[in-house]
């Protein structure tokens, strides 16, 4: 086993929660390299007044989500809607730090990793129970990982069945102490086990059905618990008491401040900004710049984070139509206009892609070909055979130059972002299609390819996240065949624990992922969370989703 790090976990002491000093231990290599280039771009955001005065306990918040969550379940959890809910229901084994990416005690106060990054060895915190009561222990490890693994799947864990590829079993060395195994390195598990798609339920929920664990009868040892759940209508979530075993990335120990956290779905913006305004809601979830005068003229502010992971972007399936050509693929990248799709459609607050990484994902590498350039697009277009044809749209052999794309409102600046693409796409010949569909039907049709492509972003502060998007063994949601240089470098960048080396890895397979025309990148995503002035440290945790552990209401 190695043991290359080794810090404290005291904090100060604030009342009488007991405080553990045993010794963390880490792989040095995983942590450097979640960190680089983290710290700073996706920080938590602390929103206290600067005249609040102390955090007051009690209250309810009040928060508009864009949209419905699509489950109760962390580990089936993907949208941002969904996981700012069953975040707040579940611990994870770790958290990692927002301010400098590294990974820190949550449920585990310590951990070794095998030298080879095919084992993971956690010490768990004595005296952690689940909301019904029962203590955790590895076997409620072992059962969440066997259950994620098995009867979920990737089918319908895509996000935790990823995290946990080459699952060989967990081994319950005793009652507080878990070994993972997995059958090849894996050295972004580490990272992983903060998620919180891999946050722990208790053994009754993962001996559930996957459609069971959807209805909000989930039972996490988290700060909050759910005290109601109507799909596609409302979520009420309610303090647990007695919790004293926060993640040392929290800013203070024992409950939360919060009471009660009420989750209503209010999909139209101008709805949101106007229930926030008038004092109906605390906080609401994208917040657009043309929502700010009047969020800020009733004392409100916009709260921002920058995604890790892969930005927004339409992903081909290079099985279908026009888009089986490399060479229209590799021509779409310099017909985007990124900089106009961020000053017309999401203002200040949001950042071109740069590459198949966002700016904020340790080993994140700018790609010099992700530039707008629509000459270049003509030539690569003139020279592949693509010839104007009727309506200025290209033909080749008597197929047009014209695909579809696959999208659903999970954010609300996606159809403006993609009616502007197309505008883009129309001036250099292309024929973009826009395809609306419902989350549910998006996820269903990724499943069996039916598509020409796809558009979404995903969120992860781990350069692995390249691997579950694009390895040929994942998801493959371009339906691709093997690529020999890039399937290399995606499995290679779990073999070692070296900051530098996995980096170089990284910064390989993002520009072979450009070259091979898997990722047309367009905009970074931020979340834009309005807030009343009367709501305090809210904050955005690694992967910039909220937690609301800190949180507080001020002026009761």
């Amino acid at each position: 086993m190695a043991r290359t790090r080794e810090f404290s976990c005291d904090r100060p002491d604030t009342g009488d929660t007991h405080v553990s000093t045993r010794p963390v231990l880490l792989v040095a290599g995983v942590i450097a390299a979640t960190a680089t280039l983290l710290a700073g771009c996706a920080g938590s955001a602390n929103t206290s007044a600067a005249d609040a005065g102390p955090p007051q306990s009690g209250g309810t918040l009040r928060y508009g989500l864009s949209g419905a969550p699509t489950c109760s379940d962390p580990a089936q959890a993907g949208t941002n809607q969904t996981i700012y809910v069953t975040r707040q229901v579940v611990d994870s084994l770790t958290d990692q730090n927002p301010e400098t990416g590294e990974v820190e005690p949550w449920l585990a106060e310590s951990w070794e990793v095998g030298a080879d990054a095919k084992s993971f060895t956690f010490q768990l915190k004595d005296g952690v129970t689940f909301s019904d009561g029962t203590p955790l222990d590895a076997t409620a490890v072992k059962d969440n990982f066997d259950a994620i693994t098995g009867a979920l799947g990737a089918a319908k864990a895509p996000l935790a069945a990823s995290y946990l590829t080459g699952y060989q079993g967990a081994t319950v060395v005793d009652p507080l102490t878990v070994r993972i195994d997995f059958s090849a390195p894996n050295a972004q598990f580490l990272q992983a086990s903060s998620t919180p798609q891999l946050g722990i339920q208790s053994t009754a929920t993962s001996a559930q059905s996957a459609e069971s664990r959807c209805l909000g009868t989930n039972i996490g040892s988290g700060p909050f618990t759910y005290a109601d759940y109507q799909q596609d209508r409302s979520v009420i979530l309610a303090k647990r008491t007695g919790y004293n075993w926060g993640s040392a990335v929290f800013g203070h120990e024992g409950e939360a401040y919060l009471d009660r956290i009420e989750f209503t779905i209010v999909p139209e913006s101008g709805v949101r900004t106007g229930s926030l305004s008038s004092d109906q809601l605390d906080a609401v979830s994208d917040a657009l710049p043309q929502d700010a005068p009047q969020i800020e003229a009733t004392g409100g502010r916009i709260l921002t984070a920058s995604n890790p992971g892969v930005p927004f972007g339409i992903q081909p399936n290079v099985t279908r139509g026009a888009l089986q050509d490399p060479a229209v693929r590799t021509a779409l990248v310099p017909a985007i206009n990124r900089q106009e799709l961020v000053d017309t459609v999401l203002g200040p607050d949001f950042r071109t892609a740069t590459s198949t990484l966002a700016s904020a994902t340790p080993g994140y590498v700018e790609l010099a070909d992700v530039t707008y350039d629509p000459e270049k697009a003509k030539s690569l277009l003139d020279a592949a055979g693509w010839v104007p044809g009727g309506g200025g749209i290209r033909e080749k052999d008597g197929q047009r130059l014209s695909f579809k794309v696959m999208y659903s409102a999970v954010f609300a600046g996606n159809q403006a972002i993609l009616e502007l693409t197309q505008q883009q796409l129309r001036a250099v010949g292309v024929d973009l299609q826009l395809e609306l569909v419902s989350n549910s039907e998006a996820t269903a049709r990724q499943g069996t390819k039916d598509y020409d492509s796809t558009y979404y972003n995903s969120t992860r502060a781990d350069g692995d996240i390249l691997r579950t998007s694009f390895a040929v063994d994942g998801r493959n949601l371009n339906a691709r065949g093997p690529i020999p240089d890039l399937d290399a470098s995606l499995t290679d960048q779990l073999s070692t624990t070296d900051v530098a080396a996995r980096n170089e890895i990284l910064a390989t397979a993002q520009q072979q992922v450009l070259d091979n025309g898997l990722w047309i990148p367009t905009i970074e995503l931020s979340q834009a969370v309005g807030a009343a002035s009367t709501l305090q440290d809210l904050k955005f945790e690694a992967s910039a989703r909220l937690q609301f552990f800190d949180t507080w209401l001020s002026g009761q």
